[in-house]
């Protein structure tokens, strides 16, 4: 309810203002798969073109294709060229304002014409930038047309899916000619304490005129003023970057357990008439890393449990989606996550609304390479030309998010291998600075000998990050003296859902060396149980013990949290998607989840595995993640197997158990009474489907998705661990089947399909609403199985 009134009474103050117009710009657009450059003509027909709603991956919607030039590296998915258009109106009270058209991300390649007027080209596809559109507009009843050309066509361009098109929000801004910038306000903080914080809201001006008044005043999360300032043109430090420090009394700090936001609402006045106003979220808390000691937030010390994530958003693509990048974030957060690792590109805006909101920490990335190439037609072709003006979007845009904790200038970067990488650093580093000095800056390292890496050797970075090599971490504070360190990536860890390969107590390394052909196995499956890892990496828990047993490590990012498109490391196609996620591409999480929320979280946690679904004669490796207890019973169709311990080398436990069908339990116990029990349970045949969904009601002016989990079970309700059935899903006519998904990286299906075999047991469907208001009704079919059924309310 206090969110509510919070949201409700900056609502009211942003629509009274009629001086600034921000609206969504992102319905009823043209789009054209394929090249006409005749298309930037202000008379050019595009009425037999598709319209849509951005955001928008025409990659997503594409069968994926062996030969696509993007290689399974990068999904096996097709790029190629696109074209935008959209027509709009302006009314003649807009005449005399500026006029600006906002863009979040577009990859990659953007031009953009207003009216047949070149406005210019955005090569990097994961930053954002405007243009202003004011001198080419027409007024009234007359018409504009907006084209933008998006060419995804050389490749490879990317070690992972990338995506196509226009994949995050647009908006229209409407100013007066004296205005705040563009991502011109910055809020910092200081003096922090429980008793009280300065507030400082530095906004910078365009043109500055006579008899001006900049007032900002500070609304809680609950909508009460609590703060305000008044500036005038008149006074003698009044200037163009002109700064305000408030005094907030008994703040409520920032931080991942209460992530509480307040709103500086800055207004322009001109003879006390207002001209212009900017509204700028921020939270108030303090961070530090420390070399010997970690990270503290708010003088607190917080161990950074975090994963790495890429943008793709599973079937849907690339193109941004708050509902559905919500659902991850609460599933890494019930995992016991706190920290996101935005690799290796800057995020969408509305994804680090979310960590504000939600309370995770973020390092924000710029760039996987700068001169130095790793796919042909990489970020190096525009690196000299743009990286300046590209790290400078990056930090203005994000650096009022609180989530944000720290920079990262790069990721594996190839300058750290020779001298160049000392002045590129020291550079960046200081662009970095001059536009935001609250924060750390780092780059992910791989190279942690000091005399070879030219990176380290600038001195110009706050805190070091290091990629893998874990079996070192003991010697980094003898080999970088004073040097905050924080692992930037670990694991790669290698599983698919629900695949059981015995025994689980021999090591799987694929592939074993960077010159292995052929590795792994011929279903083009990876282990579930944690045993199989790339050769760079190593297992998640021994790659998370080398930090736990580290005091002086900040923490770590694991690679990754969720599978994701692309870089299918062990296999060739047909495998198009990772096995790295702790969650699969679908959003199910797989056995090591539970690793994670037992050693990350404070609530009881009991998970075994596998599943109990085998052959008389095969002895079966049963492993335990707990938390809370001193110890595990094992019970066999109510025959004790022995009780087992966890030492400090280990995060499970293990049984070898020769497979007799019926029920395998679990029971947890702490000081002799009962935590927990689990059990797993023999399934017979597949009988019907179960739905479930992540939410019951849909709000599509939000743009909100369901997503619809089907699963099969026998007669008595338990999963079919290898049930692989065809599901048709369908929908009333108010909705619509968006995508689906299984989580198997080999699954060819398109994502747009209605039909999709499920995958060990399970299988997702994502829908969408098409009406206002109603019921949607969702069924689940499949030949001989009981279909499954479940109602949304949309509102």
């Amino acid at each position: 309810m206090k969110k509510s009134l919070f949201y409700i009474v900056f609502l009211i103050v942003v629509h009274s203002n009629a001086q600034r117009s921000t609206i969504n710009f992102n319905s009823n657009w043209k789009f054209l798969l394929g090249n006409d450059s005749t298309a930037v003509q202000a008379s050019y027909n595009d009425l037999k073109w598709r319209t849509l709603t951005l955001p928008h991956d025409w990659s997503i919607e594409l069968p994926f294709d062996e030969k696509a030039p993007a290689t399974n590296q990068g999904g096996s998915l097709p790029g190629g060229i696109g074209w935008y258009r959209k027509t709009f109106t302006l009314p003649l009270s807009s005449k005399n304002k500026k006029i600006f058209i906002e863009f979040d991300g577009i990859y990659k390649n953007s031009e953009v014409w207003i009216n047949g007027h070149y406005l210019g080209k955005r090569p990097y596809g994961y930053v954002a930038f405007q243009y202003e559109l004011t001198e080419y507009l027409k007024f009234g009843k007359e018409q504009n047309i907006i084209a933008i050309k998006v060419d995804n066509s050389q490749q490879p361009n990317s070690r992972w899916y990338s995506g196509s098109g226009i994949y995050r929000d647009v908006q229209l801004v409407t100013k007066n000619k004296t205005h705040i910038d563009y991502n011109g306000t910055f809020v910092t903080t200081s003096n922090i304490s429980n008793q009280q914080a300065t507030v400082h809201i530095a906004s910078k001006l365009n043109n500055i005129e006579n008899n001006l008044k900049v007032v900002s005043i500070v609304y809680n999360q609950q909508g009460k003023k609590v703060a305000e300032q008044s500036s005038f043109s008149n006074e003698k430090n009044f200037t163009q970057s002109n700064t305000q420090s408030l005094k907030i009394n008994n703040p409520i700090l920032w931080s991942v357990d209460n992530p509480y936001l307040y709103k500086a609402v800055t207004t322009i006045y001109q003879n006390n008439i207002a001209i212009d106003q900017s509204t700028t979220t921020f939270g108030i808390r303090s961070i530090k890393f420390d070399a010997a000691k970690g990270f503290f937030l708010n003088g607190k010390h917080v161990l950074l449990k975090g994963v790495c994530m890429h943008h793709d958003l599973g079937a849907i693509g690339a193109a941004f989606n708050r509902s559905a990048a919500e659902r991850q974030l609460k599933i890494l957060k019930e995992m016991g996550c706190n920290a996101i690792r935005v690799s290796h590109n800057p995020p969408a805006a509305a994804f680090l609304d979310l960590c504000d909101s939600m309370g995770f920490l973020v390092m924000d990335e710029a760039f996987d390479m700068w001169k130095k190439k790793k796919n042909k037609y990489d970020y190096n072709m525009d690196f000299n030309e743009w990286y300046k003006r590209d790290v400078e979007s990056m930090v203005k845009r994000d650096r009022n998010h609180p989530s944000v904790i720290i920079w990262s200038i790069g990721n594996e970067i190839r300058e750290q291998f020779d001298s160049s990488g000392i002045a590129l650093t020291k550079e960046m580093v200081a662009i970095v600075k001059a536009l935001d000095s609250t924060r750390p800056v780092t780059s992910a390292l791989t190279e942690n000998v000091p005399s070879k890496n030219f990176i380290t050797k600038g001195n110009a970075l706050d805190v070091l990050g290091f990629n893998y090599k874990e079996l070192d971490y003991d010697s980094l504070p003898f080999r970088f003296p004073n040097m905050p360190i924080i692992a930037t990536e670990t694991a790669s860890a290698l599983e698919t859902r629900g695949e059981y390969l015995l025994p689980a107590d021999s090591m799987r390394i694929w592939p074993p060396d960077s010159k292995a052909k052929k590795t792994g196995n011929n279903q083009l499956t990876c282990n579930a149980y944690d045993n199989t890892y790339a050769y760079w990496g190593n297992t998640h828990e021994k790659s998370w013990l080398a930090v736990k047993q580290q005091p002086w490590m900040a923490g770590l990012f694991v690679w990754s949290g969720f599978d994701f498109i692309g870089e299918p490391v062990p296999y060739p196609y047909p495998a198009r998607s990772s096995y790295y996620g702790i969650v699969d591409l679908a959003g199910f999480p797989k056995d090591v989840y539970y690793m994670y929320q037992s050693e990350w979280t404070n609530k009881p946690v009991l998970h075994i595995l596998p599943h109990w679904n085998w052959k008389v004669g095969d002895t079966v490796d049963v492993w335990a993640y707990y938390n809370m207890a001193d110890e595990v019973e094992l019970f066999l169709n109510d025959k004790s197997l022995g009780k087992k311990s966890k030492d400090s080398n280990n995060v499970h436990v293990t049984w070898k158990v020769p497979f007799e069908s019926g029920i395998l339990k679990a029971v947890s116990k702490k000081n002799g009474k009962i935590v927990l029990v689990k059990q797993v349970q023999t399934a017979d045949k597949p009988t019907k489907i179960i739905l479930s969904a992540n939410k019951r009601i849909i709000h599509p002016t939000q743009n909100e998705l369901c997503f619809i989990t089907a699963t099969i079970v026998d007669a008595n309700g338990i999963v079919v661990p290898n049930a692989n059935q065809l599901i048709d899903f369908k929908t009333t006519n108010n909705a619509l089947v968006e995508a689906t998904d299984n989580g198997s990286p080999i699954d060819l299906t398109p994502f747009r399909a209605k039909q999709r075999n499920a995958f060990n047991g399970l299988c997702l469907a994502i829908i969408k609403a098409k009406s206002a208001t109603g019921t949607i009704r969702i069924e689940a079919v499949s030949k001989g199985l009981q279909k499954g059924l479940i109602q949304l309310q949309i509102q």
